[in-house]
């Protein structure tokens, strides 16, 4: 408790007297405004997620801002903490069908203020042996919590505090004299409510449409300006014409308005005729509604040919794929009949039907549109459109724009009965049975839907499920519809009709509505199938992703069963390519990466078998690999650098040296033919890429860089460059680099496979490469692998703290340690859990370990808090053990202990860094402990003060089974 005081004594002197004090960040005051990567929101959910109890006392609430916190509000309620909200009909802002969201809340009790002008905005949070509290502008919105500029001071208070005492009373008093929630009283609002019209105005995050083309598409066409990113895609469409491009491909996330973007250029460019090719007549008669609005004219200039209809001679012409890709249409036209063509979903032409298009007509300019250019068979999109990109915008960049719905998503746990949990094996009888139909009609009802009725799409594995459960789904008096590919064009039009209609609540579909479909009214979207690849994934998210006046955003809610793909999801949902597990680790538990007011939730369960996916899955299998070279390959039109990987948000270098020794053996593998190198120009390129690429320490980089640029560079000169970089040097450090390049450091077997020679000598105080290899760099062939991994490395080095040898939360293995703690040698091979050595001592803690673990070795670990950890000694020490003498005196001789911990052997042999520490004051104790012979064994255990507590997002991600 003294320690408690003391942490809190110093965070208020440092936020209200001098800044300068270096404390705790755990109880440090602070300012919440949503222009960090500390939005309110994440703070918000690390106070519940910490809390024993919490109450909030906000006057206005919307539906969003309960999403945001609904799955936190879920798993607090199987924990058995419980809340209270105060909040009010001030403004009439809260809506009746919030106040009906708010009931679904188990664990919450919710009451009604009558005082006046009730416009607070607080939240209490009680922890044990002290409070948090977070006051300032942001009500309970998603806006207010996530996106808009606010302000919000964040403080801490033990119990005793005047402060937290005057806000519990003015709390206390209020919610005394305030009413209960009940089903009754909301019916009773709901009759005389009147939504004020600023209240549509905040809550909204809809673009409203100009009401007068609902009936005039012949209006003036000026009067429809286009967006942000259409004035950036038409001005590079226009730039690429002026270099004498005559193709052109805009790669454009779903509902950012291509159609328009498209129309635009087509004014731009004032064709003596147009043609647009769809593959579906739905579209394409969608698309010539969107044409005319912008292009304006007369009705005779619009056309289509498909079906029954051959208007061919209209100036803007309609076709789709299936009747234009017939010889008896396509000869009907000259083939520079259209000085303007347009290819929608182009990542489709691989096909014959639209190759044969492509490949007859010459028209002035050629322009394919698509959100997905991937393709999962060999055909190159970027090849038939001469490598020219002339515009990306994906989902996360349409998301910042806000030119998309904002979406919650929520991974909620599938139906589990007796230890069966659904997977790919699954029987149709369990998919279907009532006890999983209840489960999740539970699911839907508790994260609701924004508008007055649901308007859902559910994806099913199979055909049978979708009938089935389609079928189960009535009986409960639900009215949905199950589609399939074995329905008609007519039957799923009439489905979306009834849909828009309210005639029914959901769709079921297995894949036939990934694309090329437009329902912009969705405000539901229900995932009950495995996530076959992270393309399909964004696709069916999409269908709910175009904006729309009856709703606010659009819900998701992905059942996540045992499936061994659960992987993709956060790759899908964050769009990281890189099949580096830990940053596929680091999304499913950190989810500030999504733009604007849309939010990325996983239940603990759920995020756990997401976990296990990611532990039990090779993210670099060779088909892996393969696809993503390609990938990157074709959109570039040559074999690719390991630095075009970075640049293209593809593959991750290091992924590739792991799964080759370098990037030549990598491209042998690919099958590419390229020049031969010698056994030592391959040890030299090995060497690099596994010490040097990941960029965990800059001086090798700078080093290698400079004599790449000059024969030799003098040693003061190379810790000038230091010095200007802004990185950290000492005689320690430099020793260390020089031992890496004379392979000093290296144990026999890295030095054999590195080339047994100095590769960086030091003659008369300069560095020069050995004069093998200075031969060797005279071919700019090998000279760029030495330029691709520096250029690599550079940008990893990014994200490395350039102060200090160690950079917090970042990964490093023992062997890590050694080099970047400037040993003299690689002994990570005898650290095991720890070594004092070289005024250093490296701690590496496995924090959940295997159950069949050895009990003389199954240590007691843990964190106590989140800047506390007990950590045990090796077994059959005791406090006058040599080795624990000296971690007990580190204080006295200056030994610097680094803690390290992963959270369990399925992360392999990296672990996060959490800084330094110090033995807390009168912790350190001798135990017992059991060995594999039940015979009792000492053993030292203490308490580790880390220097500041661990990240919220990675504490919890260590310590939850």
């Amino acid at each position: 408790m003294e320690q408690l005081i003391r942490k809190m004594e110093n965070s208020l002197y440092k936020g209200f007297i001098d800044q300068s004090k270096p404390v705790s960040g755990q109880f440090k005051p602070k300012l919440l405004s949503n222009r960090s990567h500390e939005n309110v929101l994440t703070t918000l959910l690390q106070e519940m997620k910490t809390c024993k109890t919490f109450t909030f006392s906000v006057a206005f609430i919307t539906e969003g801002g309960l999403a945001t916190l609904k799955t936190m509000l879920y798993d607090l309620q199987l924990k058995g903490i419980k809340g209270r909200i105060l909040t009010s009909t001030f403004l009439n802002f809260n809506q009746p069908k919030m106040f009906k969201e708010l009931l679904k809340l188990e664990n919450v009790e919710i009451r009604l203020t009558g005082i006046k002008g009730f416009h607070s905005k607080g939240y209490i949070f009680e922890h044990e042996n002290y409070y948090s509290l977070i006051v300032g502008s942001s009500n309970l919105t998603d806006s207010a919590l996530k996106a808009n500029y606010e302000w919000n001071v964040f403080l801490t208070s033990l119990e005793d505090g005047e402060i937290i005492h005057h806000f519990k009373n003015q709390f206390e008093e209020a919610w005394d004299e305030a009413i209960v929630l009940t089903e009754e009283w909301i019916n009773n609002y709901n009759l005389n409510y009147v939504q004020q019209p600023f209240v549509k105005q905040i809550t909204s995050n809809v673009l409203q449409v100009n009401e007068e083309y609902l009936t005039n598409p012949l209006a003036d066409s000026l009067s429809i300006q286009p967006n942000k990113m259409q004035i950036a895609a038409i001005e590079q469409l226009k730039s690429l014409r002026a270099t004498g491009a005559k193709k052109g491909l805009i790669i454009s996330a779903t509902g950012t308005g291509k159609t328009y973007l498209s129309a635009f250029d087509v004014r731009n460019f004032a064709p003596k005729k147009m043609l647009f090719v769809v593959h579906r007549e739905q579209i394409l008669k969608k698309a010539l509604q969107d044409y005319r609005k912008i292009l304006g004219g007369h009705e005779d200039d619009f056309g289509i040919l498909s079906g029954n209809s051959k208007d061919v001679h209209a100036k803007y012409l309609f076709a789709t794929v299936q009747t234009l890709s017939s010889n008896r249409h396509l000869q009907q036209f000259a083939k520079d009949e259209f000085d303007y063509i347009l290819i929608d979903e182009v990542h489709r032409a691989g096909a014959e039907s639209y190759l044969a298009i492509i490949n007859y007509f010459e028209p002035e300019f050629l322009l394919g549109m698509t959100a997905t250019p991937e393709r999962t068979d060999s055909f190159n999109i970027f090849e038939l459109f001469d490598y020219h990109i002339a515009y990306e915008i994906r989902l996360q960049a349409a998301l910042e724009e806000e030119m998309l719905c904002p979406f919650h998503y929520f991974g909620v746990t599938d139906y589990e009965k007796d230890g069966e949990i659904i997977d790919d094996a699954s029987t149709l009888q369990h998919l279907v049975s009532n006890e999983r139909i209840h489960h999740i009609l539970e699911k839907i009802n508790y994260y609701g839907y924004s508008g007055k009725q649901v308007r859902g799409l559910i994806f099913c594995r199979s055909k049978e499920e979708t009938h089935a459960l389609s079928a189960a789904l009535n009986e409960q008096g639900l009215k949905t519809i199950a589609l399939t590919g074995d329905n008609s064009q007519p039957e799923r039009e009439d489905a979306i009709t009834k849909l828009e209609r309210y005639e029914i609540e959901y769709i079921l579909t297995v894949d036939i509505f990934n694309e090329g479909i437009d329902i912009p009214f969705l405000n539901q979207i229900i995932m009950l199938r495995q996530t076959q690849s992270s393309i399909i994934f964004i696709q069916q998210l999409g269908r709910g992703l175009r904006k729309h006046d009856t709703k606010d955003y659009v819900t998701i809610i992905d059942f996540i069963g045992n499936y061994k793909n659960n992987y993709l999801i956060p790759i899908a949902l964050s769009g990281d390519q890189s099949m580096n597990k830990d940053n596929v680790r680091r999304k499913t538990v950190n989810t500030n990466y999504i733009q604007g007011v849309s939010t990325i939730n996983f239940e603990e369960i759920a995020k756990k078998r997401i976990f296990d996916a990611i532990d039990n899955t090779n993210l670099s299998t060779l088909k892996t690999l393969k696809d993503s070279y390609s990938e990157v390959k074709n959109r570039l039109g040559r074999i690719p650098t390991m630095h075009d990987f970075i640049k293209q948000n593809s593959l991750d270098p290091e992924v590739i040296i792991g799964y080759s020794n370098n990037y030549y053996d990598f491209l042998l593998k690919m099958r590419e033919e390229i020049p031969s190198l010698t056994e030592y120009e391959l040890a030299v390129i090995t060497m690099l890429s596994k010490e040097i690429l990941n960029g965990k320490r800059i001086h090798e980089v700078l080093l290698v860089e400079a004599l790449l640029k000059n024969d030799s560079i003098s040693k003061i000169d190379f810790i000038a460059s230091l010095k200007e970089f802004g990185t950290y040097y000492d005689d320690e450090t430099i020793k260390s680099v020089e031992n890496m390049f004379s392979l000093n450091f290296h144990i026999t077997n890295d030095k054999n496979k590195y080339g047994l020679k100095p590769i960086i000598e030091l003659i008369d105080e300069q560095y020069q490469f050995n004069n093998e290899l200075k031969s060797s760099l005279n071919d700019s062939f090998y000279k760029a692998y030495f330029t691709d991994i520096v250029s690599c490395a550079n940008i990893k080095n990014q994200q490395y703290d350039p102060k200090r040898p160690l950079t917090l939360y970042k990964k490093y293995s023992r062997r890590d340690s050694c080099r970047l703690l400037n040993w003299a040698k690689d002994d990570s091979s005898t650290i095991y859990g720890y070594r004092v050595k070289h005024g250093t001592c490296p701690v590496f803690v496995t924090y959940h370990k295997k159950d069949e673990v050895d009990s003389s070795v199954n240590y007691g670990d843990e964190f106590l808090s989140a800047d506390v950890f007990r950590w045990f000694s090796r077994s059959k020490l005791t406090l006058e053990s040599k080795e624990v003498k000296a971690i007990l005196a580190a204080e006295q001789t200056g030994l610097d202990i680094h803690l390290f911990t992963k959270k369990d052997d399925g992360e392999g042999f990296d672990f996060y860094y959490m800084g330094t520490t110090s033995i807390a004051e009168n912790s350190p104790k001798e135990e017992e402990m059991f060995d594999k012979n039940g015979k009792k064994i000492p053993v030292v255990t203490m308490n580790m003060v880390l220097e500041q507590p661990v990240q919220y997002d990675i504490y919890h991600y260590l310590v939850e089974e």
